[in-house]
C-alpha cells in the first residue's frame, strides 16, 4: 500500500489494481474476524456464566494485532435497558467501517459496474449510528452490522460476503500469467516480448542484490501503452514506471534522494536518451516529506533495439538499491567526487556496491589497513590520505570486484576479506624470499617424515611390517634431526636483521610439527606389527593422510608466498589463501577422527603396553595437525600484513 501511493502520485491507477486487490481480500478476512467478534460478545453478554470463547487464533490468523480485542468478550456485559456495554466496541465498529472501504477500493478501481452498488449500500449502512457513546451498542446495531441472512434488511455482514464474491471474480481476471518473474495481467499482442526483454536484463544482474527485498515488477496495458512497474528498493518513494507505446520508451522515475536519481540518469550516458527537467514534489507520506522525478524519453531504431534499450534498463536497476547507503560508506574512504565515479565504475563492470556492503563495507577495509600497515589509522584518515588518491582509487575498484566476484563464486566471507587483505598488500609490501627458502625447505622435510608414517601403516598386519615401523622411525629421526638444522640456521639469521625476526619465529612453530611428526614415528614403531592390531592401524591411517595432505598445502602455502610480490598474479594470492583454509578444514576433520580413534581403547582387548604406542601416535598426529594449523595462519597473517616490503 506504501508503495501504491507513489504510483497513484504518477496517474497509474492500473497498476494499483493488484495492491488495492490484495489488501482488498485481508480486509475480508478482517471483517470476518470482527463480525465474528461482536456475535461472540454479545452471546456472552446474555449468558454471562457460560465458558468464554477463546478468539486469539482467528485474530491472529486475521492478521490483527490485539489491541484489547482478545478480553472484550470476557468482559461484556447487558445493561438493564438491553444495551451491551463492548469495551472497545467504538473502535471495532470504526474498524468495520475501514475495512469495508479497504474491500470497495479495488473494486471501484476495476471500473466493476457492481462497484456504485456497493457504495451506495455502504452509504446506505452508514446512515445511522453502527454504536452508541461509551462503548454501548444494541442488539439492533449489533444484528445491522451482522446479520448474514437472505431475507431482512441489508446488512453489513451481507455487503461483505457480496463484495467478496466480487474480489474473488476481479483476482481471476487480472491475475493472467507470470512472465520471467513479472506479474503481467491485461497485456496483448508483443507486450510479452517486451515485458521478456526487460526481465532478462533485471533477472541477469538480480542476484547482486542478494536477500535485499526489491525489484518486484509488474506489467499491465493501459491507456493503449505497455506499462511496466519496479519497485526497486524498500523506500516508499523509490519506484520506477515504464511506458512502452511502439518503439518509444518512456522511463519515469522517482527518488527521495536527489543524488541517487542523477546518477540513474548518468547510468545512460552516451545512450540516445533525452532527461526532462527534473521535478521536486512535496508529499508528507514520503520520508522528508518530497521526493524527485525524472522522465527520459527514448526512440529505438527497430525491435531489437527497442528490446536491448529495456533490457539495458532492466539490468541498471539493482545498483540502486542501497545506493546511498554505499555512497555513506565509501565516503569515509575517498574523496566525495571520487566515491559517485566508483560507484558508477562498478555499475558499468556488473560489480555492483551490495557485495561490498555485505562483507563488512568501510570497516573491513580499515581493518585490513590497520592489519597491513601494523598501526591504527589516524582518526577520520581516509584511505587516500594513506595511500594517495589515485592508489586509493584503483585499491578500491579491486575491493569491489573482489568482494562481488567472491560471494558470486560462493566464497566464504572470511576468504573474500582475507583476499581483500591481500590486495592491500601489493600497496605496501615487496618480495622477501631467503627466509622463505629455508622455511619451505624445513616444511619438506616435515613431508617426508609424515608420507613415511602414511606409507608404513600400508604394510601393517604383514610379516614385514616390525621392521617397516623401526626404518621408519630411524628415518624420521634423521629427518627432524636435519629441520633442527634449518631451525639453528633461522636463529641466526635474526641475529642479523630484525626483518627475519618472524621467520625465525615461523620455523620454529614449524619445528613443532616435524618433533610431532617424529614422535609419531617412533610411537608407531611401539605398535603390534600383526594382524591382532589392525583396527587400531586402520584408525592411524586417516590422521596420517590428513598430516600428509596437510603438510602439502602448508608447503603450497609457503611456496606460493615465496614468490608474492608488488603486481604478482591474482590467482598466486588465491592459492595461497585456498592451502591456508584447506589446512584449517583439515585440522577440524583431525580432530574428529582422532576423537573416533580413542574411542576404540576401552573396548579394545589387551594390556596397556599394546595401547601405548597407539594411543601415542594417534595424539602425536593429532598434535601434528593442530601446530600445522597454528603455524599456517602465523604465515597467512604475516603475509597478509609484513611480507613482500620494497
Amino acid at each position: 500500500m506504501e508503495k501504491s501511493r507513489i504510483v497513484e502520485a504518477l496517474g497509474e491507477d492500473g497498476l494499483r489494481l493488484p495492491a488495492l486487490l490484495n489488501e482488498g481480500l485481508s480486509a475480508n478476512d478482517r471483517a470476518k474476524y470482527l463480525f465474528t467478534l461482536l456475535q461472540v460478545a454479545q452471546g456472552h453478554g446474555d449468558h454471562p456464566g457460560a465458558p468464554v470463547a477463546e478468539l486469539r487464533a482467528e485474530r491472529e490468523a486475521a492478521g490483527l494485532a490485539a489491541e484489547g480485542m482478545d478480553d472484550m468478550v470476557a468482559n461484556t456485559t447487558r445493561e438493564s435497558d438491553g444495551r451491551y456495554w463492548i469495551p472497545g466496541v467504538d473502535r471495532l465498529c470504526a474498524q468495520m467501517h475501514a475495512e469495508s472501504s479497504a474491500m470497495l477500493a479495488p473494486i471501484a478501481a476495476a471500473g466493476s459496474p457492481e462497484a456504485g452498488g456497493f457504495a451506495e449500500r455502504l452509504r446506505a449502512l452508514s446512515r445511522e449510528p453502527w454504536c452508541e457513546e461509551g462503548d454501548r451498542i444494541t442488539g439492533g446495531q449489533i444484528a445491522a452490522l451482522t446479520a448474514a441472512g437472505g431475507d431482512g434488511a441489508d446488512s453489513l455482514h451481507r455487503l461483505v460476503m457480496e463484495m467478496h464474491k466480487a474480489l474473488n471474480a476481479l483476482q481471476v481476471e487480472i491475475a493472467s500469467e507470470s512472465v520471467d518473474g513479472a506479474s503481467v495481467y491485461g497485456i496483448a499482442g508483443d507486450d510479452r516480448l517486451r515485458v521478456a526483454a526487460f526481465m532478462k536484463g533485471l533477472n541477469g544482474t538480480r542476484a547482486l542484490k542478494f536477500d535485499h527485498p526489491g525489484l518486484g515488477t509488474t506489467a499491465t496495458r493501459s491507456g493503449g501503452r505497455l506499462v511496466i512497474q519496479n519497485d526497486i528498493g524498500t523506500t516508499d518513494a523509490h519506484v520506477l514506471v515504464v511506458h512502452v507505446d511502439r518503439l518509444r520508451v518512456t522511463v519515469t522515475y522517482t527518488d527521495v534522494h536527489l543524488q541517487r536519481l542523477l546518477f540513474f540518469q548518468g547510468l545512460f550516458e552516451g545512450r540516445p536518451v533525452d532527461w526532462e527537467d527534473t521535478l521536486s514534489r512535496t508529499d508528507q507520506r514520503m520520508e522528508d516529506g518530497i521526493y524527485h522525478l525524472c522522465v527520459g524519453n527514448h526512440t529505438a531504431a527497430s525491435t531489437e533495439a527497442l528490446d536491448e534499450h529495456l533490457a539495458f534498463l532492466g539490468s541498471r536497476l539493482v545498483f540502486l538499491i542501497d545506493w546511498n547507503r554505499a555512497r555513506k560508506r565509501l565516503r569515509l574512504l575517498l574523496p566525495k567526487g571520487e566515491v559517485g565515479n566508483l560507484l558508477r565504475w562498478a555499475a558499468e563492470k556488473d560489480y555492483g556496491h551490495m557485495a561490498f556492503l555485505r562483507a563488512g563495507g568501510e570497516q573491513m577495509v580499515f581493518d585490513a589497513l590497520a592489519f597491513v600497515a601494523r598501526t591504527p589509522t589516524s582518526f577520520g584518515a581516509r584511505l587516500d590520505d594513506v595511500l594517495g588518491r589515485e592508489p586509493a582509487v584503483r585499491f578500491m575498484r579491486s575491493v569491489l570486484r573482489i568482494c562481488s566476484q567472491g560471494f558470486a563464486q560462493g566464497r566464504p566471507e572470511g576468504l573474500v576479506r582475507d583476499e581483500v587483505r591481500a590486495e592491500l598488500v601489493n600497496y605496501f609490501h615487496s618480495a622477501q624470499e631467503h627466509a622463505l627458502d629455508l622455511a619451505a625447505e624445513h616444511a619438506s622435510f616435515a613431508l617426508e617424515i609424515a608420507s613415511g608414517i602414511r606409507d608404513a601403516l600400508l604394510v601393517a598386519g604383514r610379516p614385514e611390517a616390525g621392521e617397516a615401523f623401526a626404518a621408519n622411525a630411524r628415518r624420521a629421526k634423521d629427518w627432524e634431526r636435519r629441520a633442527d638444522d634449518l631451525v639453528n640456521q633461522a636463529r641466526t639469521d635474526a641475529r642479523r636483521s630484525e626483518r627475519s625476526q618472524f621467520f625465525r619465529t615461523l620455523i620454529e612453530s614449524a619445528d613443532d610439527i616435524a618433533d610431532e611428526l617424529e614422535d609419531a614415528a617412533f610411537h608407531l614403531a611401539l605398535t603390534p606389527p600383526e594382524a591382532a592390531a589392525a583396527e587400531l592401524h586402520a584408525a592411524l591411517r586417516p590422521l596420517a593422510a590428513f598430516a600428509v595432505e596437510s603438510v602439502q598445502e602448508y608447503l603450497k602455502a609457503v611456496e606460493t608466498a615465496r614468490t608474492l610480490h608488488r603486481g604478482s598474479p591474482r590467482e598466486d594470492t588465491h592459492d595461497f589463501l585456498e592451502a591456508i583454509h584447506r589446512i584449517m578444514t583439515l585440522e577440524q576433520r583431525s580432530d574428529e577422527v582422532h576423537r573416533a580413534a580413542k574411542g576404540l581403547v576401552p573396548a579394545h582387548a589387551g594390556g596397556f603396553g599394546a595401547l601405548f604406542g597407539f594411543i601415542e601416535c594417534a595424539r602425536n598426529l593429532e598434535s601434528a595437525n593442530d601446530a600445522l594449523m597454528h603455524t599456517g595462519i602465523e604465515l597467512r597473517d604475516y603475509v597478509l600484513g609484513e611480507m613482500v616490503v620494497e
